[in-house]
Formats: structure tokens, C-alpha cells, sequence
């Protein structure tokens, strides 16, 4: 279902079910949703966003399914197999030791449990399981599909441009300051509905400009031993990002939040995914529609997004393209 966006409850409103946590849209979408924000992607909100196609530019903003490399966060490395078939007249191929999240990524509503209140919407541990008969698995999105209102804010450019650019060796906070200004600088406005991608430049410098022991280091068993810059995960971003009602967010960094979690600011996928409902994207590949919206000053655009149809899957490669 998709609400009135003039209806939805601030974040200071929240929660709106009795009993539900605090600052959580548990109930918002009914009890027995599975799809979060996604539900503001109306039918209305899809062909406005199709009329953003002006000149039919196209960015895909799918990473190579093998990068990072090596796998960040411990994840496998894939293996493309190639096989012939019918003495050697066709050939067919298998992908081995696939991780959906390695590369391009949403994380679906059942990635990641609050610590205290659990998963999205109340739902019980025993009901996120493998298979068809669980909750809250990725062939939800899959199922409805991901179509609206794109729009970028290029945080990476706009601080470049006030002499402040991003270190990707530092867990810098990009935070809601830095944010509206992004939106000052664009000329845009975020709509409830939109899916948010956020450019932080990590990706580029990651195959550009990182130095094999640097990518050693991301890739090692320790995930605390490095930093990324990323969102700031105070309640503050928690609440700017809920307030502007969007449907998703995604980024090109490891984590969307800097990396790695302070403690005392909590971590920022507590507060989106199970408490808010909001899919995270991460790693997405950015830098071909950053450059194309720098040049033509629009920031908007179409975003389709297909993820697999995996029942009960975590996560997904996006497929996500960008049409302007």
C-alpha cells in the first residue's frame, strides 16, 4: 500500500503503534508488511519519475560483481565457471561461491536485527529462516520491483568544491549540515517517495586510487582495523533522512555510515532498517551519473532496481539503472 505522504508522521511522532519502539514506523504499513518504505513507491510516484527521461542517457550503477577485491567484511570471492554444452555448440556458466552483498548491494529488511527490539515490524527471530515459509526475505522487493524518483547528492564533489575533501582513509561523518548544503548547491528538492543515493567517492578511490595494502587491510578478518568516510549514524541523520519520507538510500561506500561504529552514536542501520524500514544500498557504482549531473546541473532521474528472486535471501545485487 502507499500512504498519503501530507499523513506520515514526522520522526518526533514516532512510534504510531502502541507498544512499538521508540523512534520505529512499526505498524505504519499495516502488521504484516515486508517492505518498508517501499511502500511509498505508488503507482502515481513511478510514472512522474518515468517523465524525468529527457534524453535518454542511461547509467548502469552495478560494480563488478568481483569488486571489492579482496571481499570486505569477511564475504567470499566469486568464481565464474564456464562449461560447453552439446560438444562444444553452446556454452552456459555458474557462478560459485556467490555472496549477493560483496559488491553492489541492497541490504533487504532482514540483514540486520535491532540488539533490543529485533527485526522490522516486530517480526520473530523463528520467522526469519531460509526459504519460502520466513519473513521479510528479499523476494519482497523482488516481487514488486523498484521504480521512482532517483536523486543525487553528490556529498564527494560538493565538499571538494568548499576545499574540504573527503579522506577515505578516515571515518568522516557526512553529516545533515553537510547534506542540505549538498541540496542548496544542486538546485534540487527531495519528494517523499524518492530513493536517495548519496555519492561519497569511496569506490573511485577504492579502484583508482588504493594501494594494495591498503586493500589487503579492508579486506582482513578485522573489520575495526580500518575507516571509510560515510553518514554520520546519530539519531539526527536517523531523523533528517526519516522526515524526508524516502523510500530507499543507497551509497557508493562500504557501509552508507562511516566506518567503523562509534559506540556512543549508536549505529545508523539499527535505526533505518529494522526500527524505519528503509533498504540500504551499498557499493553502488556512481561516478558515470555524478559526472553526467555535474555537467547538465540535474540531479533527478528514473531508477529502476530488480533484485533476485531469492526467497528468503538477505541481500541482493541491485540492478539498478539510472535513465535521464
Amino acid at each position: 500500500m502507499a500512504l498519503d505522504a501530507t499523513n506520515l508522521p514526522r520522526y518526533s511522532q514516532l512510534p504510531v503503534k502502541p507498544g512499538a519502539p521508540e523512534g520505529s514506523a512499526w505498524g505504519l504499513f499495516g502488521d504484516d508488511d515486508q517492505l518498508g518504505c517501499l511502500n511509498l513507491l505508488s503507482p502515481e510516484r513511478v510514472v512522474a519519475a518515468a517523465k524525468l527521461v529527457r534524453k535518454g542517457a542511461v547509467f548502469p550503477l552495478n560494480n563488478r560483481i568481483d569488486l571489492p577485491d579482496p571481499p570486505l567484511y569477511s564475504r567470499g570471492a566469486p568464481r565464474v565457471h564456464l562449461i560447453e554444452i552439446g560438444e562444444g555448440v553452446a556454452r552456459d556458466d555458474y557462478i560459485d561461491n556467490f555472496w549477493p552483498q560483496a559488491s553492489s548491494q541492497w541490504d533487504g529488511l532482514r540483514h540486520i536485527r535491532h540488539p533490543r527490539d529485533g527485526f522490522y515490524n516486530g517480526t520473530p527471530d523463528d520467522q526469519v529462516i531460509e526459504g519460502d515459509s520466513g519473513r521479510l526475505g528479499i523476494e519482497h522487493f523482488a516481487r514488486k520491483g523498484i521504480a521512482g524518483r532517483g536523486v543525487l547528492l553528490d556529498a564527494a564533489r560538493y565538499l571538494e568544491s568548499q576545499g574540504s575533501p573527503l579522506d577515505y582513509t578516515t571515518n568522516t561523518y557526512i553529516g545533515r549540515d553537510t547534506l542540505e548544503a549538498c541540496v542548496k548547491a544542486e538546485g534540487i528538492s527531495i519528494q517523499a517517495g524518492d530513493i536517495l543515493l548519496i555519492r561519497t567517492g569511496w569506490l573511485r578511490w577504492y579502484v583508482e586510487d588504493a594501494t594494495r595494502e591498503q586493500r589487503k587491510t579492508l579486506g582482513g578478518e578485522a573489520m575495526t582495523d580500518w575507516q571509510a568516510p560515510g553518514l554520520d549514524p546519530s539519531d539526527e541523520t536517523a531523523a533528517y533522512l526519516w522526515d524526508l519520507h524516502i523510500a530507499a538510500i543507497a551509497a557508493d561506500n562500504p557501509s552508507l555510515e562511516a566506518w567503523p561504529p562509534q559506540p556512543p552514536l549508536g549505529f545508523l542501520h539499527f535505526k533505518l532498517i529494522p526500527h524505519l524500514g528503509i533498504p540500504i544500498g551499498e557499493l553502488w557504482y556512481l561516478e558515470d551519473l555524478a559526472a553526467d549531473c555535474a555537467q547538465d546541473r540535474v540531479y533527478e532521474f528514473l531508477l529502476t532496481s530488480a533484485p533476485l528472486h531469492v526467497p528468503g535471501g538477505v541481500g541482493s545485487p541491485p540492478n539498478a539503472i539510472a535513465i535521464k
